[in-house]
């Protein structure tokens, strides 16, 4: 870990997690040095080793904000995060073929890419919201939990996935990576646009440019995005939780002897109110995940390559954050223009990997080469985390 400070250009520090400022690409270091200029930081800004440039503020960036919450420092996909299981299943159980059914029969229940639910689907979460009054009183966003009840239990695209895994010892596990779809979008979205609205009419110093408007906690808007943001967490939460059954189901058909253990389902997309360093503050974990000590965390790899389940460490520096995954070192668009349908096709093939994926030109924009090095994220990150679990995919789906 270095840190970067010049007192004539930052208010706060910022805290990296990597050998040196040659490691970070010159945007994600030009929106860190935003966030260390907001009035409102706690302490520091703290960059995990998976970080990289996103919407206003850094993918695998943390922050600590007295009084005030910043949505572009949660995200789009409010709640996206991944879940794990393990079972006592040796890979050697399934055949080949096997595998591939398998794949095949999650794909037919579990809808990807854009695609929604053609059936209403069953929602404790959204059947809550509906019981109380409070999200009624926003028309705009309350037509979004009947949209929601279509999207519960979808993958979606992107660098969300289901992998069917091994681990050192060749059993079995299941990882789910997804979040809150376009329910949790169109929050995330209603929300930014009305602080940036709110902003302007508050005469807010922070520039316009920053993208990095925001509400205060004790305002009606700031009360109200902390409610909706909670919404999609919970529903990011039950959206990974039916996907991981769909999964479990089919397994659980075909090999009645299974046991599931050691369940992880976990955020890391949102903000909470925590206590650091004497104070209740804000912690906004965009691309991070919670490492308090003894918590069981979940960093994946790129397609192809290899997951690991992690024990947090409770690091304060960090704010007992860590890395949600490997971090992409190039955008979509490059790595389709650097890496052909084929090439990535036959990395996978030649490492016994089964794709499941409708749509195979985009394919390369997943590939493993466009993101950092597994290894190398966990080495920069021994402070705040111990490995205990490293997993390699056997089989994986995408949108």
């Amino acid at each position: 870990m270095f840190i970067l400070f010049n007192e004539e250009k930052q208010l706060k520090p910022i805290k990296v997690w990597l050998d040196s400022i040659d490691d970070l690409d010159s945007e994600c270091l030009r929106q860190a040095i935003n966030l260390s200029n907001l009035p409102f930081i706690h302490k520091w800004v703290a960059l995990m080793p998976d970080t990289h440039s996103g919407f206003g503020m850094p993918i695998g960036g943390v922050i600590a904000c007295e009084g005030v919450v910043i949505p572009n420092g949660v995200g789009v996909d409010i709640g996206c995060g991944m879940a794990f299981i393990d079972t006592n299943i040796h890979k050697s159980e399934l055949t080949e073929t096997e595998y591939k059914n398998l794949v095949g029969q999650i794909m037919r229940d579990v809808p990807t890419g854009f695609k929604h639910h053609k059936n209403k689907q069953a929602s404790r979460v959204l059947r809550e919201a509906e019981k109380g009054s409070f999200f009624r009183q926003n028309k705009e966003l309350y037509e979004e939990i009947e949209r929601g009840y279509f999207q519960i239990g979808t993958l979606g695209g992107g660098n969300h996935f289901i992998e069917i895994q091994e681990d050192e010892k060749g059993f079995i596990s299941i990882m789910v990576h997804s979040g809150s779809r376009n329910f949790g979008y169109k929050i995330a979205h209603y929300y930014n646009g009305l602080a940036k609205e709110l902003n302007k009419k508050w005469n807010f110093k922070v520039p316009v440019e920053f993208d990095l408007a925001y509400l205060p906690t004790d305002s009606v808007e700031g009360m109200e995005y902390i409610e909706w943001m909670k919404l999609a967490l919970d529903f990011a939460l039950e959206n990974r939780e039916k996907m991981m059954n769909v999964v479990k189901d089919k397994l659980y058909r075909q090999l009645p002897h299974i046991e599931f253990t050691n369940e992880v389902n976990a955020h890391h997309n949102y903000a909470s109110l925590e206590k650091h360093y004497g104070k209740e503050v804000w912690v906004h974990r965009k691309g991070a995940i919670s490492a308090e000590g003894g918590r069981l965390g979940i960093i994946p790899g790129a397609m192809g390559s290899y997951s690991y389940i992690v024990e947090g460490l409770g690091n304060p520096e960090s704010f007992n954050s860590c890395s949600h995954g490997a971090g992409r070192k190039m955008s979509r668009a490059q790595a389709l223009k650097e890496f052909s349908v084929e090439k990535t096709m036959l990395d996978l093939k030649e490492l016994g990997i089964i794709l499941g994926k409708n749509k195979k030109s985009d394919v390369s924009d997943e590939s493993r080469w466009a993101y950092k090095d597994i290894e190398f994220v966990i080495q920069q990150e021994l402070d705040l985390i111990k490995p205990i679990k490293k997993l390699r995919t056997l089989c994986v789906i995408k949108g």
